[in-house]
């Protein structure tokens, strides 16, 4: 059996590394119009298309203990929820990663989001050159927006962002929030 690299783990959640045999649960994810609905165009993957997209995160493995996308399995169960990412943002500013999840509609409203962001928030704040963590999403995505907040993450700003395909709600913006280094410092004995 094929050693599985642990990013990070929770009470409840593994996030590791993702495999091949990843992707019949990744096309199941990404079939669902409910976990589309805010994401690119809301059109289902094809199994072509997840096997792609799986080689090219295991490719990301060996670029960075970091950045990746992590496959999200619920411990009790041993079930696949979804996936969370921390990626760099931009070459210029790779000390300011993106925090980004996707789950599971059967996952939704459990806590998990919160629970696998805050994880990997600290993670990211556990290597010395992360200064902050970034994460955006449609204004009109309140749930994903709760997570943040509830993972310490504060509203930093309100934009217009320019997508090729346009989703039903673009036309409200996007929203970005950021905790910093010492924010986070600050809230770890609140939680």
């Amino acid at each position: 059996m094929a050693t599985m690299h642990v990013f990070v783990e929770t009470d409840r959640l593994v996030l590791r590394r993702f495999v091949p045999g990843d992707a019949p649960a990744l096309l199941a994810l990404d079939s669902d119009t409910r976990v589309r609905r805010f994401v690119e165009d809301g059109d289902p993957v094809n199994l072509d298309e997840a096997c792609r997209t799986i080689s090219r995160w295991m490719a990301g493995y060996e670029q960075s203990d970091l950045f990746g996308f992590w496959a999200a399995i619920e411990k009790a169960a041993g079930g696949f929820l979804g996936w969370f990412h921390l990626m760099a943002w931009d070459d210029d500013h790779p000390e300011q990663p993106e925090l980004g999840y996707r789950l599971a509609a059967s996952a939704w409203g459990r806590g998990y989001a919160t629970e696998g962001s805050r994880a990997i928030i600290d993670r990211a704040f556990g290597s010395p050159g992360i200064g902050g963590v970034v994460a955006e999403s449609m204004a009109i995505h309140t749930a994903s927006r709760r997570v943040m907040e509830k993972a310490g993450m504060r509203h930093v700003r309100s934009f217009q962002a320019q997508w090729p395909v346009s989703v039903p709600g673009d036309e409200f913006g996007d929203v970005r929030y950021a905790i910093s280094r010492q924010e986070w410092e600050a809230g770890r004995g609140r939680r």
